[in-house]
């Protein structure tokens, strides 16, 4: 039994599965970048490590505004950033400042945290907003 199953037990976004899931490709690239050469400090590694972060922050964000349009929103942006750790993760393989072995897990962690959001919105979107 998960919070995701039984909304009445969510007291935070700590409860949320997709917070607890995006948070594990976060780690992930931090760890990666953690390889990366000092030039590229200001460059993929900050971009990896904002992206990264941004993921997990904007889910807890827009649970936190109140309101599901806004959380929507927020998760919306979460995919985005999400597309955009992709991004800089395949660019950094790409000069070789990763290899395909170390890319693959985070790869498909991010893969995962994306079908979450993408069903976690879909749900949101599908409930009618209480009659008044």
């Amino acid at each position: 039994m998960t919070s995701d199953d039984h909304p009445e037990l969510i007291k935070s976004y700590r409860d949320l599965r997709v917070w607890q899931e995006a948070l594990n490709p976060a780690e992930m690239a931090y760890r990666l970048v953690a390889t990366f050469p000092k030039d590229e400090l200001f460059g993929l590694t900050s971009q990896i490590r904002q992206a990264a972060s941004s993921v997990p922050a904007n889910s807890a964000g827009g649970y936190g505004r109140g309101g599901r349009a806004t959380y929507v929103q927020f998760l919306r942006i979460a995919q985005g950033s999400l597309k955009e750790l992709e991004t800089h993760i395949l660019l950094a393989q790409r000069v070789d400042l990763l290899s395909n072995g170390a890319t693959d897990p985070l790869l498909k962690k991010s893969d995962t945290v994306g079908r979450m959001l993408n069903r976690l919105i879909a749900s949101l979107l599908a409930k009618r907003p209480p009659k008044l």
